[in-house]
């Protein structure tokens, strides 16, 4: 299969897979069935699935993501203060280091809005659905939602990081508490633990909390 041949049939799989969906017409072009993919992924509840699906998911995103364009995080350059500290400003999926870092809600399964904008979403449409497969298994097992300030790490399945961690930063209602803050703080920490246990030494972090999260 070429690109073309592996985008639709990844869609009309998904398509036939829930009958519950109303089948929109599949877009001629090929923006709007790559956006058409990504919604679809974004919206496929945890469950088992073919593995000639993955075997073709796992070709096309692969390649996806390599014509997005992969930057090695060793060919980046410190800050002058500290040789190990790197500013990069990027999509973290294209991001090719050890582990990067995702920010979730305690539900830990991804965004379910299609199309979204923020990393969670980003993450588990380049990483493919086993990601949200593996997450639900996680989550069962753990049988109750994530607290703030912990984290998780899974493989990077079809990203070029080889690690994705995990954390739910903390909610601003009004005002950053101490508690907030230590909550916050608590989210790196955990990250770079796990990150450390399992021989990560490139992390690459987003700026946890910052966005509908409302913290500073």
């Amino acid at each position: 299969m070429n690109q073309n041949e592996r985008r639709l049939y990844l869609i009309e799989y998904l398509l036939k897979e829930d009958n519950r969906m109303r089948k929109p017409k599949i877009p001629s072009d090929v923006q709007g069935q790559r956006d058409l993919l990504r919604s679809l992924m974004n919206v496929r509840m945890p469950g088992s699935i073919d593995d000639e699906f993955l075997m073709v998911q796992d070709e096309y995103l692969q390649q996806r993501n390599t014509e997005r364009g992969i930057t090695d995080a060793h060919t980046l350059k410190p800050v002058a203060s500290d040789e190990r500290l790197f500013i990069w400003q990027g999509d973290i999926t294209t991001l090719k280091c050890d582990a990067i870092v995702n920010a979730c809600n305690s539900r830990m399964l991804g965004c379910f809005s299609p199309m979204h904008s923020c990393i969670d979403n980003f993450i588990h449409t380049y990483a493919g659905v086993q990601l949200r497969l593996k997450m639900n298994e996680i989550m069962i097992k753990q049988g109750h939602e994530e607290p703030t300030g912990q984290a998780k790490i899974t493989t990077g399945y079809n990203l070029p990081a080889k690690f994705i961690l995990h954390t739910v930063g903390p909610i601003i209602q009004w005002e950053v508490t101490d508690e907030d803050e230590k909550m916050l703080a608590s989210c790196y920490r955990e990250c770079l633990k796990l990150a450390a246990e399992n021989g990560a030494e490139a992390i690459a972090f987003c700026c946890l909390s910052t966005g509908v999260f409302r913290f500073p």
